[in-house]
């Protein structure tokens, strides 16, 4: 086994220093009673609601079908459009064509922390949006693209940015800008943030403040924890400020993987050269089409679907909102035919937890493939052939109770997918062979690259939070 030298391509940030590992540690270890959190939800349903109708994609208020380029689009010309997506083969061969989200603007996803009694807190929002299937759901204490946030909507300012936008009054713990899914979304990116205040701050109506080991107790509750909130925990600089306990266990093997000096199978170097060397002999390649364009899609019942009912529908909703910077509203939204699966594959190597990373080409990534789960996959409509199924997805789906880990079904992000999640597992195997496109990488080295942009994609964040999540000991 080998160790990454002493300076390698992707440097260490000052955020991952051992004073903030330690006091993120010491948060994970911090599990208060929820009492107080349930009451926060149940007052808060009383006062923040989103209520959501149907309707054709041709009688949303504010959206028109662009003669010109053939999108849908905003008349502001501003929050996002839906396009049409051909992708092809540098032969020229077309693959696929799809509906696709473009949304040219950077948002922000941001944690506010700050300790309490010692123990670091971050103040987190019951958000209800137009998606969730259960109303509310646990976001970052930002969650708001440049539409928002520069009031282009027209509604109330949004709470708390200032510690986001002005540096003179956080202390960052982390800042990365990542992509969010490459098969929905057009190169689309978010700023993830968590910054530390010591000012005094109030939590508003809707907003609770809760310890990083309530926020990890909390994962495994069905779509509670929302993607957004999920993609900024992953990038939380955990690092060696874990312990181990001294036992063989399996939480002890996962704070060994997260320690930087721990065993590993890869180096650093190596697995950046692995996904540099791929990328350039990627042969896909995405332009955009007018909707109509797409053959092998249809305009029909007021929305757009596929020919043969598989993938997903671009439908029409009218929102009306109490509670949120706006009150009502109408936009376009995806709503899957079935609910995607998100699996991780996960093993112990001298005493070291070790993930199974597939890297995963997707045409909406703007540098082409990112490390995606070891099984990112959505069923359709009929039973594949065997040699059409991925790999490993027989053995996740064939997994004894006893290895699972993790299993929970959570939402995507509300704001632009209706009612559709995906299932969050975590399995523990034995020693695998690693197939040309998948890697057995420490929870270290994950760490690493997610302080940097395009490395995990959203799906992998989002089942490395809740791998995460186990920080403390115990399967969910």
């Amino acid at each position: 086994m080998s160790t990454p030298p002493a300076a390698t391509p992707v440097p260490v940030p000052a955020a991952r220093s051992h004073t903030s590992a330690s006091r993120l540690a010491r948060s994970a270890g911090t599990v208060p009673s929820l009492a107080e959190f349930e009451r926060t939800v149940r007052d808060t349903r009383e006062h923040v609601v989103t209520n959501t109708e149907m309707v054709p994609l041709d009688r949303l208020h504010g959206w028109h079908y662009d003669e010109g380029t053939g999108f849908i689009a905003h008349e502001s010309g501003r929050f996002f459009s839906v396009e049409g997506l051909q992708v092809e083969t540098r032969s020229g061969l077309t693959a696929w064509g799809q509906p696709i989200i473009n949304q040219p603007e950077t948002g922000i996803l941001g944690f506010l922390a700050k300790e309490i009694d010692g123990v670091l807190h971050f103040l987190m929002q019951l958000k209800a949006e137009p998606g969730n299937r259960n109303g509310l759901q646990l976001s970052p204490t930002v969650q708001a693209t440049k539409s928002n946030y520069t009031g282009i909507h027209g509604g109330l300012d949004v709470p708390y940015l200032e510690f986001f936008q002005d540096p003179a009054r956080r202390r960052v713990i982390a800042d990365v800008r990542q992509s969010e899914q490459g098969s929905r979304f057009l190169r689309k990116r978010n700023r993830n943030m968590v910054v530390d205040t010591r000012e005094p701050v109030e939590a508003r109506d809707g907003f609770v403040w809760l310890t990083l080991g309530q926020l990890h107790r909390l994962m495994s509750t069905e779509d509670l924890m929302n993607m957004s909130t999920r993609s900024v925990l992953a990038c939380l600089p955990l690092g060696d400020g874990a312990l181990a306990t001294g036992d063989e266990g399996f939480a002890t093997a996962l704070v060994r993987s997260l320690a930087s000096d721990g065993p590993e199978l890869h180096s650093l170097v190596d697995v950046l050269s692995w996904i540099t060397e791929a990328r350039t002999r990627s042969e896909m390649h995405a332009r955009t089409v007018p909707l109509d364009a797409l053959t092998d899609w249809e305009f029909t019942g007021g929305r757009i679907t596929h020919r043969a009912g598989r993938h997903f529908d671009v439908v029409g909703v009218r929102v009306e909102a109490v509670g949120r910077e706006v009150g009502q509203w109408w936009q376009p939204m995806i709503r899957a035919q079935s609910t995607e699966l998100a699996a991780l594959l996960v093993t112990r190597v001298r005493g070291v937890l070790h993930v199974l990373m597939q890297l995963r080409a997707e045409p909406g990534l703007t540098d082409t493939a990112e490390l995606a789960p070891t099984v990112q996959y959505t069923p359709d409509h009929y039973a594949q052939p065997p040699e059409e199924r991925p790999p490993f997805l027989d053995l996740v789906q064939n997994a004894r109770a006893a290895d699972i880990r993790f299993d929970t079904v959570l939402s995507d992000e509300g704001g632009r997918f209706y009612h559709t999640g995906s299932r969050h597992v975590v399995v523990e195997t034995g020693w695998l062979p690693e197939p040309p496109e998948f890697r057995w990488l420490t929870l270290a080295q994950l760490e690493q690259l997610t302080q940097h942009s395009h490395y995990l994609n959203m799906q992998a964040r989002s089942v490395l939070a809740c791998l995460r999540s186990l920080f403390s000991g115990g399967d969910r």
